[in-house]
């Protein structure tokens, strides 16, 4: 990442400073760069995807045995 820098030049107003400041940073890309990444996630490692999947397996099969023993009732869900 590069650090944008503005002097103020003789007479210049600070929204001609500011305006040539927002300018540079738009050039350079760097206002992009960091919305781009602000929400970005980190791919899961395969070990941590292997455990939540055997995890969603184990908790509907548990679900599936409650449901035939009658323990739980049939919920019918809208598709």
């Amino acid at each position: 990442m590069s650090a944008i820098e503005v002097t103020r030049n003789g007479n210049e107003t600070s929204s001609s400073v500011l305006r040539r400041f927002t300018k540079r940073v738009t050039g350079a890309g760097a206002l992009k760069r960091v919305r781009k990444t602000q929400y970005a996630e980190r791919s899961k490692s395969t070990l941590k995807q292997k455990n939540e999947a055997l995890k969603r397996i184990t908790r509907s099969t548990e679900y599936e045995r409650l449901r035939k023993l009658g323990k739980i009732k049939d919920v019918f869900r809208r598709k």
